[in-house]
């Protein structure tokens, strides 16, 4: 099973063309190259690889391992009312 933290690598990877051995959890944003308008990027893409939203105040990020657990959190709050929405809304679908 791939974990949050693996799925980060590989969009850090993918995007912001990162060498692997870089992309460990205490490496710092900012000592990336990442900084507070890369971090907003890297958080749009963020809802749209892990289907989540992202929250009206903002967040101190300071390592990938900060960005991974902030993940972690807005799936376990998001996921299950986002599954809820889904199950109410098959019940409320009429027949076919």
């Amino acid at each position: 099973m791939t974990t949050t933290f693996e799925r980060l690598q590989a969009i850090l990877i993918k995007d912001y063309h990162f060498a692997p051995n870089l992309l460990v959890p205490e490496a710092v944003l900012e000592d990336l190259g990442i900084d507070s308008l890369g971090t907003a990027e890297l958080l749009f893409n963020i809802e749209d690889v892990f289907a989540v939203t992202l929250p009206p105040e903002s967040v101190e990020l300071t390592t990938l391992g900060d960005v991974a657990g902030f993940i972690d959190k807005l799936i376990e709050t998001q996921g299950s009312s986002r599954l809820q929405k889904v199950a109410v809304s098959n019940l409320a679908a009429p027949a076919a």
